[in-house]
């Protein structure tokens, strides 16, 4: 009895010693296989991060040429485009100084002035822009809103061609203002999303379009622009009241669209978003 357990233990001892012997044995194989596809990962990691840095600089290189071809070649594209134009820049519903140094940017090399930058307040003043109006078919602004549409009409004449009414409202109507409003040979407008509600957000409706009408009364190029994040787009607004836009101010492009679209006769829709029916650019002839 006491052979047969110790051979038994003996079997056992045996058996134990060869299970944890080829436990050890797979553990150190696969310490090994790790430590070896881990050095591979590295270094495939490591490659991968060399090309994608090579492709980074490749790319930064390529966007650097294009700016530096767009500085140098822009103002030969445009150049006395639009020489000796007064052009107003009008802003509906709040203030960019961002997209005034672009229109800025965009209609001086092709020799035009910014001679006014505009912002309307929004919601309209109704009661000061009456009292304002005194002497005049609009001094019922405040108690008759039939009025409004043809006070944004008659403004928006004024913007083009002067008038003393426009004069005469503009610290009551405007958020922010600067230059002289003695007319202008081209209008750009700003529009951004109303934050409106209720009757604030239809009486600025009807004043909008009433000024648009009036923009377009004298057949003065009006073109509405944005930049390519604006969003939502303006874009189907300006299309609804009927005058050209630029959808990418903020690209060498869309400035130049803009200095197109600002010559006689040159309508449409210009950009990059799918709303730009017109193309990229105006014909350019």
């Amino acid at each position: 009895m006491l052979n047969f357990r110790y051979h038994a233990l003996s079997l056992v001892a045996v058996i134990l010693a060869l299970v944890i012997g080829l436990l050890l044995g797979v553990a150190i194989g696969d310490k090994g296989l790790v430590s070896s596809a881990e050095k591979d990962v590295r270094a495939s990691l490591r490659s991968d991060v060399r090309n994608a840095q090579q492709q980074r600089d490749t790319a930064q290189s390529k966007v650097d040429q294009r700016a530096t071809f767009e500085a140098e070649a822009y103002p030969a594209l445009v150049a006395d485009r639009l020489q000796g134009k007064r052009i107003a820049l009008i802003e509906l519903g709040g203030a960019s100084e961002r997209m005034w140094n672009l229109t800025r940017d965009a209609i001086v090399p092709a020799g035009a002035k910014l001679v006014s930058i505009s912002v309307i307040r929004e919601p309209l003043q109704l009661e000061a822009l009456a009292k304002a109006a005194k002497g005049t078919p609009y001094n019922t602004l405040d108690v008759d809103q039939n009025v409004v549409h043809a006070f944004g009409a008659r403004l928006g004449i004024q913007f083009t061609q002067g008038g003393e009414l426009l004069n005469a409202v503009r610290h009551d109507l405007f958020g922010q203002g600067s230059g002289t409003l003695a007319g202008a040979d081209g209008v750009v407008v700003v529009k951004d999303p109303t934050h409106l509600d209720g009757d604030a957000a239809k009486i600025a409706q009807t004043f909008e379009d009433g000024l648009m009408a009036g923009l377009r009364e004298h057949n003065i190029p009006v073109v509405g622009v944005e930049a390519t994040d604006t969003d939502p787009s303006q874009v189907p607004w300006f299309t609804s009241h009927d005058v050209s836009s630029v959808d990418d101010l903020d690209d060498a492009i869309g400035r130049a669209a803009l200095v197109f679209a600002l010559l006689p006769g040159q309508r449409g829709a210009f950009g990059q978003k799918p709303t730009a029916d017109g193309g990229l650019l105006p014909p350019l002839l």
